[in-house]
């Protein structure tokens, strides 16, 4: 057991629970709260992936996270013009801009199908240097990706109560209710799926610089891990305000690279693991309606029990 269960393990699972996090909350921003199935999040996180990988080349490890965002702000408006202005559906949309998008990254790296980091400094790698004693030693990127995730569910917390964030939350759940408020929603989806794809780009170029390389194919799959990180965040938190649910969503990424990480630790093959992503996805989806049905069954039949006792009465008399 002791094998199986590591500080290691956890650590690990808690570093990249955080970096995937923004991923997962750029899917709660996009799928829970304006009801977009936005399919562009693999091609998004490479972009972001890609972008920050040539600028960290260049020199610039911290402006690279920036420059990552400003390209997920791009890829976000592309998607969201295609669905307000061209009439074009979320899921086409994102299926046309994620399709779009894999030129375009590999243009980004040059015609290359990764790009190496270890040659240069990463954000990771300044930390430490000025973490480089104390009892964080070993710990100075869960601390960065941690305070990163940390200020980004707190401003996004803060956003969505604002006006401007209210308007997106009610553009979500009544479109024609906002547009008879003389509120745009048009505006208020394209804010919102620029905001999403810059925190998936955020989080592309974060694990760009984690693991110091990038891949044209580290998206694949983005979707059903952010999917999986946000059922399995609601399933645990519930229903409870704004910050509560960012919470949850956090929650649920660093569990699940922890379930991931334990399927590793049981030697499940590599090549398996996008089958035990789906697994995992169908389950945290499932779990609520099975809940919810398990729940109404024992209702049920807690109310018949006393009804068949009074008709046994009845029938004896």
């Amino acid at each position: 057991m002791s094998t199986i269960f590591s500080l290691s393990i956890l650590q690990s699972a808690l570093e990249l629970g955080c970096i995937y996090a923004l991923v997962a909350l750029a899917l709660f921003l996009s799928f829970s709260i304006l009801n977009i199935a936005d399919l562009s999040t693999d091609g998004c996180f490479t972009l972001g992936c890609a972008v920050g990988a040539v600028v960290t080349l260049l020199g610039h490890p911290v402006l690279a996270l920036f420059a990552a965002m400003g390209a997920g702000v791009c890829s976000g408006f592309v998607t969201a013009f295609l669905q307000t202005r061209m009439g074009v559906p979320s899921i086409l949309a994102g299926i046309i801009v994620n399709t779009g998008l894999y030129t375009v990254n590999i243009a980004v790296m040059g015609f290359s199908s990764n790009v190496n980091l270890f040659a240069c400094d990463t954000v990771f790698s300044l930390a430490k240097e000025k973490l480089s004693y104390g009892w964080y030693a070993d710990w100075y990127k869960l601390l960065i990706v941690l305070v990163i995730v940390m200020v980004i569910g707190v401003i996004l917390s803060l956003f969505l109560n604002t006006r401007l964030g209210l308007s997106i939350r009610a553009t979500g759940d009544n479109e024609d209710m906002v547009r008879a408020s003389s509120i745009n929603p048009l505006f208020m989806i394209t804010v919102g799926l620029c905001l999403a794809n810059a925190l998936t780009a955020l989080s592309g170029a974060i694990l760009g610089q984690y693991q110091k390389s990038c891949d044209i194919n580290l998206g694949t799959g983005m979707v059903t891990i952010a999917l999986a990180s946000l059922i399995i965040g609601e399933t645990l938190v519930g229903k409870g305000g704004m910050f509560k649910k960012i919470a949850g969503v956090i929650l649920g990424s660093c569990l699940y690279r922890f379930i991931v990480a334990l399927a590793l630790r049981l030697n499940v093959p590599a090549e398996a693991l996008k089958l035990v992503s789906a697994v995992i996805v169908a389950v945290s989806i499932s779990f609520p309606y099975l809940k919810g049905k398990y729940t109404l069954y024992i209702s049920r039949r807690n109310n018949m029990i006393p009804f068949r006792k009074g008709a046994d009465v009845r029938a004896d008399h």
